[in-house]
């Protein structure tokens, strides 16, 4: 496909386009990374702004956290709020966030029917 004169046309300009701005993309591509000598200004610039430090350092912070949580860690999280295994309440009588509300209901339902005693009422259908 593409083969009539139009899209002939249109890709023809665009490669000259291309070949145009190859050299001014090259300059910017360079002074992105930094390449060309302009480069150590931008850094000289960056600090004073904010402080830099070497990736070194910040290896070396994050290995000592590491040894000084595995010391004091027993293994278990920390949990803030109780659940309920069985009706999946938290403390304050919520459902889990991941749990949907055709669920909730459904539990909820099973939950009142066995405080009143007895089977859980029946729900009205289509009638067919």
């Amino acid at each position: 496909m593409a083969k009539s004169l139009r899209s002939k046309w249109k890709r023809k300009m665009r490669a000259e386009k291309r070949k145009k701005n190859a050299p001014k993309e090259l300059t910017r591509l360079k002074q992105a990374l930094g390449l060309d000598g302009k480069g150590d200004a931008i850094m000289n610039d960056m600090q004073e702004i904010a402080t830099v430090v070497p990736a070194k350092k910040i290896k070396e912070k994050q290995v000592d956290v590491n040894m000084e949580q595995v010391e004091g860690d027993d293994g278990k999280m920390d949990m803030d709020n109780k659940r309920s295994t069985k009706t999946q309440l938290d403390q304050h009588g919520r459902y889990p966030v991941w749990m949907n509300q055709r669920q909730a209901k459904k539990l909820k339902d099973k939950r009142l029917a066995k405080k009143a005693g007895g089977k859980p009422k029946k729900k009205k259908g289509i009638a067919w």
